[in-house]
């Protein structure tokens, strides 16, 4: 079994931010592999799916990014699973927009729901880092992560979230350098690795497109 876990902050006021785009990634997953109804289970909303043979469960914490913990630590006690079955998936300032690095185990470089989860499962788990970019402004980086994609980012945002959940079967498999190089190639024409994002609110009706 795996737990598929996206960090985010829960509620429409946050649903668009930087910081949630591993709620998006799941999100993307779940309506390509048909996953089943999210509910509320483990302090946030679960779903579950078989891909590639594979049980999958779904999670994106309802506690709020800094208690991410608490949730992921419930759902693995109950399943009796390990650390390294957990694949944790969420936003990086300090790669550029759509650029990803797998890894397991290592630092949390700040973040605050990855701190969170080390305190509750340790550290044996599996890292995705989705991209983001830094503020222009480098001590401006709460508000950055805080704030909604650019409209100019709904240019790359939707194709590499649809690529993402595409490659899901090797990232759930663990051939992530495959996972990888898939994905930076299918990604390449839409990104460029001196973007910038500039600041501004996804535009009504934009979101529906994600």
């Amino acid at each position: 079994m795996r737990l598929l876990v996206g960090l985010g902050n829960p509620g429409a006021a946050y649903a668009y931010n930087r910081h949630n785009i591993g709620f998006m990634a799941l999100d993307a997953i779940a309506k390509r592999y048909h996953l089943s109804a999210w509910r509320n289970r483990f302090q946030g909303l679960a779903a579950e799916c078989s891909i590639e043979g594979e049980r999958v469960l779904a999670l994106k914490p309802a506690t709020y990014m800094n208690l991410s913990g608490q949730s992921v630590g419930e759902a693995l006690r109950f399943f009796k699973a390990n650390a390294e079955d957990v694949i944790v998936v969420y936003d990086e300032i300090e790669l550029a927009p759509g650029k990803v690095r797998i890894k397991r185990g290592g630092g949390s470089a700040g973040h605050n729901g990855i701190k969170s989860i080390d305190a509750h499962i340790g550290k044996d788990y599996w890292r995705v880092r989705l991209g983001i970019g830094r503020p222009v402004d480098s001590n401006d980086v709460s508000n950055h992560v805080l704030q909604n994609f650019s409209k100019s980012d709904l240019d790359w945002l939707k194709p590499f979230l649809d690529s993402f959940s595409s490659l899901a079967p090797l990232l759930i498999e663990g051939d992530h350098n495959k996972f990888m190089s898939k994905l930076a190639i299918l990604s390449a024409p839409l990104i460029s690795e001196n973007h910038k994002t500039p600041e501004g609110e996804i535009p009504d009706g934009s979101a529906d497109s994600i």
